[in-house]
């Protein structure tokens, strides 16, 4: 589903340069749970935004969906992201002047569909995370972890085969990140593909495998396939 092979990202300014990944072969198959764990800065949301086509490797080469990506153009990189990629942040980046159901059909103003289609995809989206009854509200009107769940929903509208999550739970109490957690297992269970950013030892135990990251390398005991935890 999602191969890196020997991919490296350097960020450079007039005086300094920083190497944010070296080498970085990792390989998530169709319907694994992968969490990615390291101390803050070691490169950990750089990988997942590589991974998701957000920036762009400085060496080596991403494969998604068993296609070798050979430099392709801004536009073709933002079909990709949309059709491929469901995004979850640790803030929660909702438009505070939206209702939560446009709020969640914003993906889908890229798509070419009628606007029927994009509220009936809203409306499932939104039952699927358990906030059928709050389409009419705004975000400020939800608790944080009701807010997630609107940025869940928004993530699987376009019914994306990966989802990649920073931190989903970490502007959340323990309830409510629990909460987020059991939301992305029912969905990785349905089928869809999981990569998430954690500092969680508990929240990445749930998951099927921890990959961890220092100094923006991959440095898991077991390689670049790190720790299982659980049978994918």
């Amino acid at each position: 589903m999602i191969k890196l092979n020997k991919v490296s990202k350097t960020y450079r300014t007039d005086k300094v340069e920083t190497l944010a990944l070296k080498d970085i072969d990792l390989h998530v198959r169709e319907g694994e749970f992968v969490a990615m764990m390291g101390p803050s800065g070691c490169g950990k949301s750089t990988l997942l935004n590589v991974i998701g086509l957000l920036d762009r490797p400085g060496q080596g080469s991403i494969e998604i969906g068993g296609a070798v990506l050979q430099r392709p153009g801004d536009r073709e990189l933002a079909r990709l992201r949309n059709e491929t990629f469901g995004f979850i942040f640790q803030s929660f980046h909702l438009v505070p002047d939206l209702r939560v159901i446009d709020n969640v059909e914003v993906p889908l103003l890229y798509r070419r569909m009628s606007g029927a289609e994009r509220r009936r995809l809203a409306r499932a989206a939104l039952e699927k995370v358990g906030l059928g009854a709050r389409m009419d509200h705004y975000p400020n009107q939800l608790s944080g972890g009701q807010q997630q769940r609107v940025a869940i929903a928004r993530a699987i509208v376009g019914q994306p085969k990966i989802l990649l999550a920073d931190e989903p739970t970490g502007n959340l109490d323990s309830k409510m990140g629990e909460e987020v957690m059991d939301i992305l297992l029912k969905l990785n269970a349905e089928g869809t593909t999981v990569v998430m950013v954690t500092h969680d030892e508990q929240e990445a135990r749930r998951t099927h495998r921890i990959v961890r990251v220092f100094d923006g390398q991959l440095v898991s005991p077991a390689g670049a396939t790190g720790e299982r935890v659980h049978a994918a």
